[in-house]
């Protein structure tokens, strides 16, 4: 039997037949797969001998099926394409449309600055002494009249018993016990009274000496004792009554300094001026403080002082008592607002601007001395101007556009915008009244050359 006589089908058949008997299924199946790769790799002029009639029918008939299979997969692949390609090109923008038109629109004036307290001081002592105690820190909110720092009060006790005793002694010596008793006369002091006493007495005793002395009964040189002691006593008593003068008008000075005193033993509880939080602390317990040293720093956090520059320009569109709009970089989804309540009456020649100052409340305490600010003050200055929804507004690398539309298609323009409002942008050029421009629908792209279907 010749090479092409070998029914290379049947050889195959019986040899697979036979490991049926033999072989578990998976290892019949690995044969198989061997076989199967041999007859793949050999060229069709080596297979064709190789085959029967039967066998070279069977193997042209399986390829015509497979090649027919794959011409009608990709012919329906081509025309699923063509279709999606044609629905994707009748695929239509949902939009509203709007007509471009002259509006009345108040001017804003918009600018920038910084956050301000409306009070900052640095609280300083106003006594000497160490320190016993700190009783606040930085960012502690603080109420008026809170103790801050407590000053050793030893040496301020003593010098007030000092001034109190210096105090009580002057009134005694006036002959005021109570505290309410008041000297209307001089006369009425215990050392005049005493001084007037010696006086009269000493006068009585010269009378006497006077009359012995003119019956002869006692020596001239006692007389002229009895004289000399009406001088002395005399001089006594205009003494002890200016004495009395000087020490009555002296009386309030030591009250005063009993007063002063007491003062400085207050002033030993360093308190807060006004109600605020502490900003900065610069003293420690057991520190030594000298009248002035500074103790802490304390800024007044509500409301808040906002500062602006505006340009010359607008000096005319705002006034004292109108509203404006700040937002912070730190709370960009909050609005806060206030009243314009100073403006500078000169303006900076330099920058050509002038500065205005407004009162922000800050109750919740969201708000801090140096935020930088983005303030927008609705003025009394009403244009003719065009104006779009926000919605209608494009913006892509700092170009804004709006989309016109011609017909059923978009066409994408370049404008230049003017103010904002909270709904409304001012178009300074790129479009013109009467121009028809699209607004999408929620959830639809605009884009320039795309179909657009109106929405109802």
């Amino acid at each position: 039997m010749g090479f092409r006589d070998f029914n290379f089908e049947e050889s195959l058949t019986n040899r697979f037949r036979l490991t049926k008997l033999t072989l578990s299924s998976r290892t019949r199946l690995e044969y198989r797969l061997q076989a199967l790769e041999i007859l793949c790799n050999l060229p069709s002029t080596y297979i064709f001998p190789m085959l029967s009639y039967s066998a070279r029918t069977k193997f042209l008939t399986a390829g015509f099926i497979v090649a027919t299979l794959f011409t009608i997969s990709a012919c329906s692949n081509s025309v699923a394409g063509k279709r999606a390609d044609s629905a994707a090109r009748e695929e239509r923008v949902q939009v509203h449309p709007i007509s471009v038109k002259l509006k009345e629109l108040r001017r804003n004036v918009e600018s920038v600055g910084s956050l301000f307290a409306l009070e900052e001081v640095t609280v300083s002592s106003e006594v000497e002494g160490k320190v016993d105690e700190v009783l606040a820190d930085i960012g502690d909110r603080v109420e008026r009249g809170q103790a801050l720092v407590n000053v050793s009060t030893i040496e301020l006790r003593l010098a007030l018993d000092q001034q109190r005793a210096l105090y009580q002694q002057a009134r005694a010596r006036l002959g005021l016990a109570e505290e309410s008793d008041d000297l209307k006369n001089v006369l009425d002091a215990a050392e005049v009274k005493k001084a007037a006493a010696d006086l009269k007495e000493s006068e009585e005793a010269f009378k006497r000496s006077q009359l012995l002395l003119e019956k002869r009964l006692i020596p001239r040189q006692d007389f002229d004792q009895t004289d000399a002691r009406v001088h002395a006593a005399r001089a006594a008593y205009d003494l002890a009554i200016q004495s009395v003068q000087n020490l009555r008008a002296q009386l309030p000075q030591y009250k005063a300094a009993v007063e002063l005193a007491e003062k400085k033993l207050r002033d030993a509880v360093i308190r807060a001026p006004f109600k605020g939080q502490i900003k900065e602390r610069v003293v420690s317990p057991g520190q030594y403080l000298k009248v002035q040293t500074p103790v802490m720093v304390i800024v007044s956090m509500d409301p808040l002082r906002v500062r602006l520059k505006i340009p010359e320009t607008m000096a005319g569109w705002i006034q004292i008592g109108d509203r404006i709009q700040v937002s912070v970089e730190a709370y960009r989804d909050k609005t806060f607002t206030g009243r314009l309540s100073r403006i500078n009456p000169s303006v900076d020649p330099q920058s050509r601007t002038f500065e205005v100052e407004a009162l922000l409340e800050n109750a919740e305490g969201l708000l801090k001395p140096g935020f930088f600010v983005k303030a927008r003050i609705p003025s009394g200055k009403v244009d003719q101007a065009m104006a779009v929804p926000q919605d209608a507004l494009q913006y892509s690398y700092g170009v804004y556009k709006v989309c016109l539309i011609q017909g059923d298609v978009l066409k994408e323009t370049e404008v230049k915008v003017g103010d904002l409002s909270s709904e409304e942008v001012e178009i300074v050029s790129g479009i013109k009244p009467g121009d028809m421009i699209a607004v999408p629908v929620k959830g639809q792209v605009l884009g320039d050359g795309a179909k657009i279907q109106i929405d109802q």
